[in-house]
């Protein structure tokens, strides 16, 4: 960023504060600092005494105070003078909390590092216990102890006290030994605290910067196998490094902040005994860690186990954690695991073969085989009781094991016959709730625009309330309003006398008419308009078109000020009702007032199109009645939306897939009827890449509520970003869309097909949000849906693993029905096709349980008897047939009840 040149003469040496004595020892100390020159400082501070030190403190804080009050304006020049000034004011204070707080100060300390060695000469003479205190200080404070660990450490030797320990100081401890020029082992060799710093190492919330930078466990030129050979010559103590990291990992965390201690964990490489010593922790690792800490303990365990060293007991209680969790690979090591033990001592049957009740409810139908396979294989013939334990717990399994559990644990495994029809679970849509009016006074619209300026985010409601009270209170009593707004509005620099030369042109949003109503003008050079630039990007014409609203509004309060706002929302969507837009504009006739081009403009985009308010429109006897009419008919009619497949571009990370783009045709009233600012909206516009500007979904849908097929086609590039560009947050408009008006047609469909492709969990869920909003509005086409999935996952766009995430997420909120319904529509073109992508058979699996669920009895997909037919026991093709059987199963109990996917 680009600092302005200062505007304002820089601080005079000469002139010091009146409130200043002038002896020369001050006076000279004073010229040092404001000339910025702390190496001088030790010296010239000596000869003053506490009377001296006090009138120098006095000035001290007067220029700080000055240099902070001017801020960017002398930024040269405070730069400049800082370094000496956090030296000179430290050695003047008397007591080590106030100087502990004069060295922490922000305000000086911008971009630059502390001079430590000045410091520590210009309080030399301080009484050590004095020095001590002062080093906890520091230490304690957590935005500064890093950077002033050498500080620290200097003054606690001095004051002879034990360096501290805190956080920061760890954080610093670790810089420093990193940065020195001896490499990392000799520095630590060499490092006297080096045994009060490591323990701490395992301690912090997160891995000290180096440690975590710099982790691999067979580099010997890393931390790993720095503190492992460092044990390994006695210099630290081996059994609590050991501690350390299996503490660490028990405390859990993210498996980027656990790697540092892991590797710790590796390089050290415990004995048989050592670990052995520690099962209980691995045992606690397994059980909550991340998966591959959780697979690394796990592996301890089953080490331990084979040495005979696991009793019955603990391995059943680690066993009862670890088949609950959902990762597969995991719980096909437990069960193997116990298979292993349970061969090996049959009497650890009755503590071991409960467990595998937690697996029998697992997702995954092939590790429900194993749970079972592994119980029939070692449950005894008069083991009743544990039978009929098993046979409660057996009732979670997959259709396809249940003859099966059956035969093994007997008739009381056989789940109860359910003859209710199956009902589908989808959760309640989004309902757009009423907008609350406009505020009644003009105080609490003052409050409300205070609010709504200082808010770092504003909804819809908030906004358009605010922007309404504006305006008829401007308009019913403008002086009453400025009474109400100024003091709520003190704070902006565009009504300070001293910074209003910073105001030079528009204003964003509410500021712009808040200005207006208090008479605010420029006080600068008028500069470029906030919105006077147009690009290839629907958010720039977006805000444009915003602006044009909230500018007009504020040109009228100087002239000729609206009763009223028409484009009022009467939803929190955006949408307006269009009985209630009619009764304005009766409104307006009756006041005989005209409406504001931009504002009508904004309630036509807005309006429902209800061909009921037609006649009331068309009666009013005036062009913006006859304008509604026409628009309320074939004048509003949505834009056309063409789809094609883009032509791959080319990528810095490589070549990229041809994605789908989405064309919209002209809106012609739009484009010749209404404003300028206005008509790029309804210009036909050609599908580009991403485009980067940004822009609150919330706001971008308040525009064109009632058109979501147009922002559908303008937000598809941002959603497609996330599906193959590793982008994050192009999703976040699927949901709105999806609860907004107008048709849900192609191009919507498209946009949450592709969101549920994206790489990122949570840009997922936001799709799946979408998909089930028009679920529960019955506006979910799922034969269209499940063909688009088919076409991005042919072009790459979608994988079939994320896919398969995304639905399986739709149907745990009891959308089974739905579900299956897409993938009906999605499975032939994977099972037909010449190859099938990796992940073909966790989508088989989502179908599955979701026909199981529903009791869906479509006819098979095409490709699918044919795939449960192969040969082996891939997961394809185990729930091929898994889903094979399922819909067979369903079609002779409800022969008659066939499920229409297309529906």
């Amino acid at each position: 960023m680009t600092t302005p040149p200062s505007t304002q003469p820089p601080v005079q040496p000469s002139t010091p504060p009146a409130s200043v004595a002038a002896s020369p020892e001050v006076l000279a100390a004073l010229a040092a600092v404001r000339a910025g020159r702390p190496r001088a400082l030790p010296a010239l501070l000596e000869p003053l005494d506490r009377s001296g030190r006090r009138e120098l403190l006095a000035a001290l804080k007067e220029l700080r105070g000055a240099l902070r009050a001017d801020g960017w304006a002398r930024w040269e020049e405070r730069d400049r003078i800082n370094p000496a000034l956090l030296v000179a004011g430290a050695a003047c204070q008397s007591g080590a909390a106030a100087a502990a707080a004069w060295i922490g100060g922000r305000d000086m300390r911008r971009w630059r590092s502390l001079p430590h060695d000045v410091l520590v000469e210009a309080l030399a003479g301080r009484d050590p216990k004095w020095l001590g205190d002062l080093a906890h200080r520091l230490a304690a404070r957590p935005s500064t102890a890093q950077e002033d660990y050498p500080l620290i450490s200097e003054l606690a030797r001095r004051a002879g006290r034990p360096v501290p320990t805190t956080d920061g100081c760890v954080e610093g401890w670790a810089a420093a030994v990193r940065g020195s020029r001896a490499s990392l082992l000799g520095a630590l060799r060499r490092d006297p605290h080096l045994g009060v710093f490591v323990p701490r190492l395992f301690e912090t919330p997160e891995p000290v910067t180096p440690l975590a930078w710099e982790c691999e466990p067979d580099d010997p030129q890393q931390w790993p196998t720095a503190l492992a050979t460092l044990a390994a010559e006695g210099l630290l103590d081996r059994a609590a490094l050991l501690d350390g990291c299996t503490a660490r990992l028990l405390r859990s965390g993210t498996t980027p902040v656990l790697k540092p201690y892991r590797a710790v964990l590796q390089a050290l490489r415990p004995t048989e005994a050592e670990e052995r010593e520690r099962t209980a922790d691995w045992i606690a690792i397994a059980a909550d860690a991340p998966s591959p800490m959780a697979g690394h303990a796990q592996q301890v365990v089953a080490r331990i186990a084979a040495a005979g060293h696991v009793a019955a007991d603990r391995l059943a209680e680690m066993s009862a954690a670890v088949l609950f969790r959902p990762e597969r690979g995991l719980v096909r090591a437990q069960l193997v695991l116990l298979g292993k033990v349970l061969a090996r001592d049959r009497a650890a049957a009755p503590e071991l073969l409960p467990v595998l009740g937690e697996a029998f409810g697992h997702a995954d139908t092939d590790i429900q085989e194993r749970a079972l396979k592994l119980a029939a294989a070692h449950l005894g013939a008069d083991d009743h009781a544990l039978r009929a334990e098993l046979a409660d717990r057996a009732r979670l399994l997959s259709p396809v094991h249940r003859a099966r559990a059956v035969a093994v644990f007997g008739a009381d495994a056989a789940p109860e016959e359910d003859t209710g029809p199956y009902e589908e679970l989808l959760p309640p849509p989004p309902l757009p709730t009423p907008l609350a009016p406009a505020p009644r006074t003009a105080l609490e619209t003052a409050e409300l625009v205070a609010a709504v300026v200082n808010s770092r985010t504003e909804t819809v409601e908030e906004f358009e309330r605010a922007l309404d009270g504006l305006v008829r209170h401007a308009y019913a009593d403008r002086a009453a309003l400025v009474e109400a707004l100024r003091p709520a509005l003190a704070d902006r620099y565009w009504l300070d006398p001293e910074r209003r030369h910073l105001y030079t042109g528009d204003l964003p949003g509410l500021e712009h008419v808040a200005a207006a109503v208090l008479g605010a003008r420029p006080g600068g050079r008028p500069g470029q308009a906030l919105v006077s630039w147009r690009s290839d990007c629907h958010h720039s014409d977006a805000a444009a078109a915003r602006h044009a609203r909230v500018a007009e509004a504020a040109r009228r309060i100087g002239t000729r000020p609206l009763p009223f706002l028409l484009a009022t929302p009467t939803l929190s969507t955006g949408t307006l009702d269009p009985h209630v837009l009619v009764a304005r504009l009766a409104g307006y006739a009756r006041l005989g007032e005209t409406p504001a081009p931009a504002d009508f403009a904004q309630a036509l985009l807005r309006v429902r199109r209800d061909v009921s308010a037609l006649p009331e429109a068309a009666a009013l006897g005036t062009p913006e009645g006859a304008r509604l009419a026409h628009w309320l008919g074939e004048g509003g009619r949505p834009a056309a939306v063409t789809r094609r497949t883009a032509p791959a571009e080319y990528h810095r990370y490589g070549g990229a897939p041809d994605r789908h783009a989405l064309d919209t045709g002209e809106r012609a009233t739009v484009a010749a009827q209404f404003p300028e600012e206005f008509r790029a909206l309804g210009r036909a516009r050609t599908a580009r890449g991403r485009c980067w500007d940004g822009g609150d979904p919330e706001t971008l849908i308040a525009l064109l509520p009632e058109d979501r097929e147009t922002l559908a086609a303008w937000s598809l590039p941002g959603v497609t970003s996330c599906a193959l560009d590793d982008e994050r947050g192009g999703t976040n408009v699927l949901p709105g869309l999806a609860a907004a008006g107008g048709p849900a047609g192609p191009a919507l469909h498209l946009a949450v097909a592709t969101g549920l492709g994206a790489r990122h969990a949570e840009d997922r869920l936001r799709a799946v949000d979408g998909l089930l909003t028009l679920a529960g509005r019955a506006e979910l086409d799922t034969a269209r849906l499940g063909a688009d999935l088919a076409e991005l996952l042919d072009l790459g766009t979608v994988k079939p693993s994320r896919l398969a995430d995304a639905l399986r997420t739709a149907a745990a909120t009891g959308a089974h029905a739905t579900t299956w319904a897409v993938l009906a529509g999605l499975l032939p073109a994977l099972l037909t096709g010449s190859a099938e992508p990796r992940g073909t058979g966790e989508l088989l699996e989502t179908a599955a349980a979701c026909a199981e669920r529903s009791g869906a009895a479509s006819p098979c997909p095409a490709g699918l008897a044919e795939a449960a037919a192969r040969p082996g026991r891939s997961r394809l093709v185990t729930q091929a047939a898994r889903l094979h059987e399922a819909l067979h199963r369903n079609q002779q109990a409800a022969p008659d009840t066939a499920l229409d996917v297309g529906q």
